[in-house]
């Protein structure tokens, strides 16, 4: 059933907030498990304008990243903007210096014409603006965005550390926010780069574990196999893609960066990044498959409908198939225009009707035959549902065309977010994934699903507005779901706290404790959960 928001408590998630000098202790009602220690690290925009120069796009604001920490069933909380280029040099200057995702930063005013025009020339100046996600690269733990720009931080502290160049160590222009971090360590990512004769590509990249010699793992990164890219001078917007113990997965969307009109329009009349997306009506979207461990990529084509793509579920092997999950927008046009914050602050009705309009969610299993002769002319696998590969005569012999199989689907009803008890089922046969559902975009419920009978299980509270749940599992789980889901969730309208950390039981999604604070907090996209 459908949850209304009239008051528009929505609205705090995109206010900006100040940090904390220090840890503050967290209010707790019910009862932390003793087996829960360590830190729920969290990003996300904190900082919505500088001065009177308001950011526009939900991508913007400057990265501010959060801590829960857990201690003997006590909790306390504590954040910090991150001190990239963007973040100090709004601050010394007091306006937006660097172009953001949907902001253009103007040239400085007090500059004579002849600076501002010789500054037009220096090149794109891009943003580190590290607001998406943190994950570990050895002993390290870093911030990040999707371009070349990783920024490492103190996990304990919050502090900054030094913002890292990819470029300078392997070749990307930038990288994903949602790498593949294995058991070992090894860290696995994609981004394009500039291919054979000068066409774009798509490099998977590989940064091992920490090794006896104590160097920097990222000295030591290197690329392992690339795809090759639909439209020589286009790449498409990558957000995420697919990994399991033998195979690489890349999701190539219709949603293209026009790079023509990156590398030259940012100079010439002042665009941002958005203003360089445009959509390709016709290709609907190419799957591509690699080897994983021999760098070679899959002589099958694999074809479908259009849809947006920003985050994989799970992906892996079944007896000769690839079977990948994903969070999709039904067709071409790019979701990212629907998350202006002048859309997202709207009142509810204005929210709803622009969400009428936008592409429509789903979460999707396509199933990859590995080999063409498991391809008859239509195909069911027995126990994959519905989920079907037929070949498509006219892409010729080496194309297949894909059907999916829905797992969930609701009118403007998005399962997004996925997370999963990756430790021990990324890449592997699982059950139950854990979203963030999105109520016109609004975050209003937590859901449990199985995805193997398409059950799930909510939960929801008036007025509260939930972020992506992390799975943390028991020390000495023996199921699969064994464990908490962590979530942050801000409820301006109810009772005397205005955020909180939820903990839920993930079995039945039941709450088990919440530890309360008497600050707001601002909407957050990724983070983990680093153990004591």
């Amino acid at each position: 059933f459908r949850v209304e928001h009239p008051a528009g408590g929505y609205k705090k998630l995109f206010e900006t907030v100040e940090e904390l000098s220090s840890p503050i202790t967290a209010h707790v009602a019910g009862r932390i498990p003793t087996w829960l220690k360590g830190s729920l690290l969290r990003c996300g925009p904190g900082l919505f304008e500088v001065g009177a120069e308001p950011f526009y796009h939900l991508f913007d604001g400057q990265a501010l990243l959060h801590k829960f920490d857990f201690k003997e069933g006590h909790v306390t909380y504590h954040r910090r903007f991150v001190r990239t280029d963007a973040y100090v040099r709004a601050m010394t200057e007091k306006r937006i210096v660097i172009t953001e995702f949907g902001t253009y930063a103007y040239p400085d005013p007090c500059k004579n014409i002849f600076s501002r025009f010789f500054s037009y020339f220096k090149g794109v100046e891009v943003t580190d603006n590290a607001l998406v996600n943190v994950y570990p690269i050895g002993e390290d733990y870093y911030a990040c965005t999707e371009t070349n720009f990783i920024t490492r931080i103190n996990p304990e502290t919050l502090e900054t550390i030094k913002q890292v160049d990819l470029c300078k160590y392997v070749s990307v222009n930038g990288a994903t926010a949602h790498p593949h971090v294995e058991n070992d360590g090894t860290v696995y990512n994609i981004g394009n780069c500039f291919g054979k004769n000068f066409s774009l590509a798509y490099n998977i990249i590989r940064i091992p574990p920490l090794q006896a010699d104590r160097e920097d793992p990222i000295n030591k990164s290197e690329v392992v196999v690339q795809f090759p890219c639909s439209d020589r001078f286009k790449p498409s917007y990558v957000h995420s893609f697919g990994l399991t113990p033998n195979y690489i997965v890349f999701v190539e969307t219709p949603v293209k960066i026009n790079l023509l009109k990156f590398l030259s329009s940012w100079s010439l009349w002042g665009a941002n990044y958005m203003d360089c997306f445009e959509s390709n009506e016709t290709m609907g979207v190419w799957i591509h498959v690699a080897e994983k461990k021999k760098g070679r990529l899959l002589n099958i084509k694999f074809r479908t409908s259009a849809f947006n793509l920003f985050h994989h579920i799970n992906t892996y092997e079944d007896n000769g198939f690839l079977i990948v999950d994903l969070c999709t927008w039904k067709g071409f046009e790019f979701v990212y225009n629907y998350l202006y914050l002048a859309n997202l602050r709207a009142n509810w009705d204005e929210v709803k009707r622009q969400a009428e309009k936008a592409p429509q969610p789903e979460a999707r299993r396509y199933v990859l035959p590995l080999s063409i002769d498991k391809v008859p002319a239509r195909h069911h696998r027995r126990g994959a549902g519905p989920g079907s590969a037929g070949t498509c005569p006219c892409a010729g012999d080496e194309s297949v065309w894909l059907e999916p199989e829905v797992l969930f689907s609701g009118p403007r009803h998005a399962f997004e977010f996925p997370q999963i008890n990756y430790k021990k089922y990324g890449g592997k046969p699982y059950t139950y994934s854990y979203g963030l559902g999105l109520n016109h975009f609004v975050p209003d419920r937590l859901c449990k699903l199985n995805v193997k009978t398409r059950e799930t299980w909510v939960w929801q509270e008036p007025d509260s507005y939930p972020s992506e749940p992390i799975f943390v599992s028991h020390p000495d789980a023996l199921e699969e779901d064994d464990g908490v889901v962590l979530s942050i969730v801000i409820s301006p309208g109810v009772g005397p706290k205005p955020a909180y950390l939820l903990i839920l039981n993930a079995k039945d999604m039941s709450e088990v404790a919440r530890a309360e604070v008497d600050i707001n907090i601002p909407v957050t996209f990724h983070g983990l959960f680093k153990r004591a």
